[in-house]
């Protein structure tokens, strides 16, 4: 799989989504299961494994609903008022979003 911009954007929202999930709000469990998601999405996403590579469609499109569900249960349950950390955070994860709907396979 080649690197374009998008891939490389790709895996740097997605490391940084997943490092504030599991490092800056540990150690609450929700949180970790959350980043652990992430990177499991981003491992299937560009590891050379043969049923993630033969269901990339697939893989791609859970990617982009589970940040989407990310992105509304934040909505629905996130701190009142949002946190600076919280709204930097999903517009990171809307800017993945972007970039898996840009990334053409």
């Amino acid at each position: 799989m080649k690197l374009t911009p998008y891939r490389i954007a790709i895996i740097v929202l997605t490391l940084a989504t997943a490092i504030i999930h599991i490092s800056l709000l540990f150690p609450d469990t929700l949180f970790i299961l959350n980043g652990l998601g992430y990177l499991a999405f981003l491992v299937a996403y560009f590891a050379p494994l043969s049923l993630a590579q033969q269901n990339h469609r697939l893989v791609k499109g859970g990617f982009i609903v589970y940040t989407v569900i990310t992105i509304l249960a934040w909505v629905a349950i996130g701190a009142n008022p949002p946190t600076t950390l919280g709204l930097i955070t999903k517009i990171i994860e809307v800017l993945l979003v972007v970039c898996l709907l840009s990334d053409r396979e």
